[in-house]
């Protein structure tokens, strides 16, 4: 019998079964934005995993049509200043770096698109399952603020010319692109995502866990040094960009469903 428990008003759905963790991000209509409180409602939910040795896989998955759309550009055109946008950045990097430090494998499950900081939060799942339908895209430069942050997870799951490719363009990449430039695992019909997940899950779940958790330590910290350091400076950076008055003026124009200042609006 399967366990469900919710995080803030069913922002976040959990589900516990036989060793394995489903997390549901649980705002359709929105897109799954990553708004503070989706953040902070992710962080509370990595958290109480840390040390709940009775969970040995985690499955990251969306409700929906789309798996994250990334920020929410109302709620940081409405912060104004630096600080505020800088502290929105600080705590969404620090989430995103508790999935690698978590013991257990975080997969994530793909059914559509992932924008900017939903591209980010696949890249920076340990690994990913995606439907045939699901799209990646990083298009914050079209809009007058560069994918900083989105750009340390990305990078460091592609080569350096496809991550820098997905950047400085914003264009989307399909689901067996993804797979070919290495951003995802496995692609499946959307029929049978769940399912294929599922197993993947169930196969790392027979895993011996303490030596699962030491090995995942030891690849992280030998692949990504410095990894703090490039999301603080890439924190900096996004946060200054999107107080700029460029991209301010993008955000706006996003918002209201307008081309861009200067720019025909990307492709979609």
């Amino acid at each position: 019998m399967s366990a469900i428990r919710q995080h803030g008003p069913s922002i976040l759905l959990r589900e516990d079964r036989g060793g394995v963790c489903t997390l549901t991000m649980n705002r359709p209509l929105q897109m799954n934005l990553l708004t503070t409180e989706m953040i902070e409602a992710l962080q509370k939910a990595f958290d109480s995993l840390m040390d709940d040795a009775s969970i040995r896989v985690i499955i990251l998955a969306a409700a929906g049509k789309g798996f994250c759309a990334g920020h929410d550009l109302k709620e940081l055109r409405a912060l104004t200043e630096l600080p505020r946008i800088e502290e929105l950045f600080d705590r969404c990097s620090a989430m995103m770096q508790t999935i690698t430090a978590l013991p257990q494998p975080v997969i994530a499950r793909v059914q559509g698109a992932a924008a900017a900081a939903g591209c980010q939060l696949v890249a920076q799942c340990d690994l990913a399952v995606t439907s045939a339908a699901a799209k990646f895209t990083t298009p914050g430069v079209t809009w007058g603020f560069f994918c900083s942050t989105p750009g340390v997870a990305v990078g460091r799951n592609v080569s350096r010319k496809r991550a820098m490719e997905m950047l400085l363009t914003g264009d989307m990449v399909d689901a067996h692109q993804a797979l070919d430039w290495g951003l995802v695992n496995r692609v499946v019909p959307a029929e049978d995502l769940v399912a294929e997940t599922d197993r993947l899950a169930r196969q790392l779940a027979e895993k011996p866990p303490v030596q699962l958790a030491a090995g995942k330590r030891a690849f992280y910290a030998q692949v990504d040094l410095g990894v703090a350091q490039a999301y603080e400076l890439a924190s900096g950076v996004i946060a200054a960009s999107f107080a700029h008055q460029e991209g301010r003026e993008g955000m706006d124009a996003f918002i209201e469903k307008r081309d861009p200042p200067g720019r025909s609006r990307p492709q979609r």
